[in-house]
Parts: C-alpha cells; structure tokens; sequence
C-alpha cells in the first residue's frame, strides 16, 4: 500500500534491546515504499520516555503503531505495557 505524497508518514515506535532485529525491521520498512518515520527505542524506560515527550506541547505526535519486544531486559515488554495502559 503506497500513500500519497500529501498524506502524513506513518509515526512507528521499535522497543527492541537487539540491534539485529532492529535493523532487519528498518530494512523491512524500507522495503514497503511507504512514508515511515521509525524511532527505535533501545529499552522501556526509553520507550516511555519517547512516548511522554510525544504526548506534550511540543508538536510532536503519539505514534500509530509500537513494536515491542516482550522480552527485554530490566523492564520488560510487559512492564511497558502496564505503564502506557
């Protein structure tokens, strides 16, 4: 599915703690010709930490769609979840 060049990117969050998956999901995106801006967080509290930010005053926006890995370290997948719910 390609978008119009007038419609906005998809906004796509990555919470992955290996830079191998991370990149192979970067490399997929790529791949879709399909207007993407992709933040890869590297863990939970960077995760939520981007997704505060996204929900302030300045201009940023929340994200369609966040790919989380279950299994991370310290804070887990699930502990992410709990704290967006």
């Amino acid at each position: 599915m390609n978008l119009p060049s007038s419609a906005r990117p998809v906004e796509v969050v990555l919470v992955e703690d290996n830079p191998g998956d991370a990149l192979i999901t970067e490399e997929a995106f790529e791949q879709a010709k399909v207007a993407i801006n992709l933040v890869v967080c590297e863990d939970g509290p960077t995760a939520l930490d981007h997704l505060e930010r996204a929900t302030g005053l300045d201009g940023t926006t929340l994200p369609d769609l966040i790919l989380l890995d279950l299994n991370l370290p310290g804070m887990s997948g699930i502990q992410v979840l709990e704290n967006i719910r």
